[in-house]
């Protein structure tokens, strides 16, 4: 007996340690449940999020479920819609002091959420281990937002998670779901989140497309194909050139496609490092074939400055442009694992390797003074198509989970 009451002990302590108890046993059943994955345990998973909501027969009580792994703030809310604004929210976060904490909130626009006084709310319990979130509270408070239908108890499901500063919570980005339909909390079911708008898909596409093929390959073609193809070419033009300005041009023209798509679509601004980035990389996208069209010609005493700013110019827009990519893809990576952004980063892994194989190849070339410039040029085209597949096929496995997204 003393050995079972033992065991019993350690399983509590341990179950404890990780859920708090929070189970997904009676989603669909008891409880409306909502998490992401769809098929997420978070008794069993401390990577993924869940929330859950039980009414109580003949009152007005809820019982609410929230956790996930986040360094700041769990929350979910109650909207009309699928957009931010209006909506009676619950926070689940740490404090200055490291403890977590129910707060009740109304959000405005995409400001910081309103705190409200807590209200008729109890049996709170709340703890964070080893990174995750976990709370469960009763609330009867009636759900405020500003209603757009004549129903009564539906409501999109909000949730979102992310970091605080001395417990004032800060902006989630893509740290977030929303229900994809109208939820009647008071009917239990389990939640699939809303897909991805094809216009927010067909802008990330647009930008994968312009900087890990067209921009990657027009500087290539700048850097290490001036040399093997020069006084080759058509129009007075040499390949490398001829290359290099379509490719380049290419690339600020889907960029700003995609950069107009994006905000036709929202119409508001988004916050967050990604829309930060994004706005000056465009910016400096659109600089760069500006002050290329007005530099001076190739024997002037000056033309150094120009071809310094130039090359500088673009090495800054590429890094901002894959911290772009990065974020964004945060954005879009619901996976446990975020594998979208794990190739992302082995795409930028391999784009370094190939510098350095191209830099000691061009070392390497300038020592061997008997190849014939013929030679260099097959062996520079073939260097190149390798690096273009292997862009193609991260460029694929992002495109893929994009449009699966």
């Amino acid at each position: 007996m003393r050995a079972l009451s033992l065991l019993l002990i350690c399983v509590w302590v341990l179950r404890g340690s990780t859920s708090m108890s929070i189970l997904s046993v009676g989603c669909g059943i008891e409880k409306v449940c909502f998490s992401q994955p769809t098929d997420c345990n978070p008794a069993a998973d401390m990577s993924c999020y869940f929330m859950s909501v039980m009414s109580s027969p003949n009152t007005s009580a809820i019982t609410i479920e929230l956790q996930g792994q986040a360094n700041g703030y769990i929350s979910f809310g109650f909207s009309d819609d699928k957009m931010m604004g209006n909506d009676d929210i619950y926070i689940c976060g740490t404090d200055s002091n490291g403890t977590v904490q129910v707060q009740h909130a109304f959000s405005t626009g995409k400001s910081r959420p309103t705190i409200l006084s807590l209200g008729n709310v109890s049996d709170i319990t709340a703890s964070m281990m080893h990174g995750v979130i976990s709370c469960s509270f009763i609330s009867r408070n009636p759900i405020s937002t500003v209603r757009t239908t004549g129903q009564d108890s539906t409501y999109f499901l909000m949730f979102a998670y992310g970091s605080s500063i001395d417990g004032l919570i800060q902006y989630h980005g893509g740290n977030k779901f929303v229900s994809s339909s109208r939820v009647d909390i008071f009917n239990p079911q389990i939640l699939a989140s809303a897909p991805r708008h094809q216009i927010t898909k067909a802008h990330g596409s647009l930008m994968l497309i312009a900087w890990m093929t067209t921009t990657s390959i027009g500087m290539i073609s700048a850097r290490y194909l001036k040399a093997v193809t020069k006084g080759r070419g058509c129009c007075g033009k040499d390949f490398w050139f001829l290359a290099h300005v379509s490719l380049m041009s290419l690339s600020v023209v889907m960029t700003a496609a995609s950069f107009i798509l994006v905000f036709a679509h929202k119409r508001r601004w988004s916050g967050g490092a990604h829309s930060v980035l994004g706005c000056i990389v465009m910016i400096l996208s659109l600089i760069q074939p500006i002050a290329a069209a007005f530099r001076c010609a190739p024997q002037h005493k000056r033309r150094f400055i120009f071809n310094w700013l130039h090359a500088l110019n673009a090495v800054v827009i590429k890094v901002l442009a894959v911290a772009a990519l990065f974020t964004g893809l945060l954005r879009f990576d619901g996976s446990r694992i975020h594998w979208l952004a794990k190739v992302m980063g082995g795409f930028v892994g391999w784009e370094v390797l190939f510098y350095i194989i191209q830099d000691a190849y061009k070392w390497w070339r300038r020592k061997d003074e008997d190849e014939s410039a013929l030679g260099l040029v097959h062996t520079e085209i073939i260097l190149v198509v390798l690096f273009f597949l292997g862009n193609l096929a991260f460029l694929l496995a992002l495109l893929i989970g994009i449009g699966t997204a």
